[in-house]
């Protein structure tokens, strides 16, 4: 008779053994390698499951050695190979990457997965355990409720975080159950919409600041437009955060990114990034028709950067100027008040210096030659980056002090002189800005930069109370 401690050890890998799910993982790595064929695959497979995983795995040819891995149930693996137990992954995923998986952890054998004709889920493959090892004859880990009909047919169940409900499942099977894990956590989830980078939206004030017009009702409902483009912001950071895996996992940083590091579910990102992106349409729709489509299209564009647009050489950076552009232009219709050609055609080229500095940055910390994961720089690319920088900061300075000479200039300000002086710490923000991505000294966002660095927090105190006292002048 076959001693419990000498049973095999079945693992499922989705959610048990792996912080993540290969099906979406492949799913999102084909949308990033071909999104038109990945979805047409998702499309015509749909109910063929087993095809769709095979023909999605085949696309992506995901990187498994990057994968997050549960480091308690591979502790269980270990243990169990130690103790002489066999150790089988069985996983609805395609098989090929189930065996790609094993061989990296060095769990040796022949392990399960699906295949052409055969989904090993659920009930599936409970019947090919018990066909292998007989009922009762392999202890189980799983996770989820699809995974009950499988505990049924062990003698042990080991639960990798499960839900409430399938705890109280489990429980009544009247089997030896263990729980490992924690599951994933509110908190976590908040800190993937990156609700620090919000701090960005508050550019639809400026038209409004501009004109020196603060009524409470133009006021009101450009709050309200804050809100709806930060809500859009959170969904698509969200989708870029999951097009975005396997390049984060390679990031000094990134890789510690919620999704990346498996600590909250692609589903819960999917679902919450499509609530989100509805929340934030729907608010902007509460303002007018026009700031519906401002935000419809900030939110076509910024997915479009995120599947594609981003890792095409320079127009990824014009993007991310126009996508911040379209946020004054925002503020501009929510406030209702003119967008102004001048201030239009001077922030263009700050966030064109801006995208610019943020791969200066990326490319000046990278820490080889090659082209940065998912991007369309290396490091032979920073001087460029450094003269185009350079030369849309002369651009704004230019069409500052061409504005300063305008009709629009005079009829707002009194102290024109003191309007132009203002030049000079704005230039020097944008230089310093320039210099310390040039340097690496910065931590990959140059908003968030900004807002942390106390020499350009002065700077920028000193531009806004020049621009006050020139505005004060004339008795505005």
């Amino acid at each position: 008779m076959t001693s419990p401690r000498s049973k095999p050890l079945v693992i499922d890998v989705d959610g048990s053994l792996l912080r993540t799910d290969m099906l979406f993982e492949s799913f999102l790595a084909a949308i990033g390698t071909d999104a038109p064929r990945a979805l047409k695959i998702a499309w015509n497979t749909r109910k063929d499951r087993p095809r769709m995983k095979s023909e999605l795995a085949s696309l992506s040819q995901i990187q498994v050695d990057r994968l997050p891995v549960n480091p308690e149930v591979l502790a269980l693996a270990k243990a169990a190979q130690s103790e002489g137990r066999e150790v089988v992954l069985a996983s609805g995923s395609d098989k090929k990457l189930v065996q790609a998986l094993a061989n990296r952890l060095g769990i040796k054998g022949e392990h399960l997965g699906s295949e052409p004709g055969l989904n090993l889920t659920g009930k599936n493959k409970a019947v090919a355990l018990v066909e292998r090892f007989g009922k009762n004859g392999f202890h189980y880990v799983g996770d989820s409720d699809v995974d009950l009909s499988v505990w049924e047919c062990s003698s042990a169940a080991i639960a990798v975080a499960p839900s409430a409900r399938v705890r109280v499942k489990l429980e009544a099977l009247g089997m030896p159950v263990t729980y490992v894990g924690k599951g994933w956590s509110a908190r976590n989830l908040v800190k993937a919409l990156r609700p620090h980078q919000w701090i960005k939206n508050v550019l639809l004030l400026l038209p409004l600041f501009a004109v020196h017009r603060l009524d409470f009702h133009g006021f009101e409902r450009v709050l309200l437009a804050i809100v709806a483009f930060s809500l859009a912001a959170s969904s698509i950071y969200i989708v870029n955060d999951l097009l975005d895996l396997d390049a984060d996992r390679q990031h000094e940083r990134k890789h510690l990114r919620p999704f990346a590091a498996g600590s909250v579910p692609i589903q819960v990102g999917m679902v919450t990034s499509l609530l989100l992106g509805i929340t934030a349409l729907t608010l902007a729709s509460i303002i007018d028709w026009k700031m519906l489509g401002l935000v419809a299209i900030y939110m076509s564009l910024s997915l479009a950067y995120s599947v594609y647009l981003k890792r095409q050489r320079w127009i990824d950076i014009w993007v991310l100027a126009i996508l911040y552009t379209l946020r004054v232009v925002a503020g501009a219709v929510a406030g209702s008040v003119a967008a102004s050609g001048w201030l239009i055609a001077f922030v263009f080229p700050v966030f064109m210096a801006l995208g610019c500095v943020k791969r200066m940055t990326e490319v000046a910390r990278a820490k080889h030659d090659k082209r940065l994961p998912g991007r369309a720089y290396a490091k032979g690319d920073r001087g460029d980056l450094l003269n185009m920088s350079v030369l849309s900061a002369f651009n704004a300075d230019i069409i500052f002090l061409a504005y300063t000479y305008s009709e629009t200039a005079y009829l707002l300000y009194a102290g024109i002189w003191e309007l132009r002086w203002v030049v000079i710490p704005v230039s020097a923000w944008m230089y310093r800005m320039i210099w310390t991505g040039w340097a690496g000294k910065q931590n990959y966002d140059p908003i968030v930069f900004a807002m942390r660095d106390r020499v350009g927090l002065s700077l920028a105190i000193v531009s806004v109370l020049g621009l006050y006292n020139a505005a004060a002048l004339a008795g505005v």
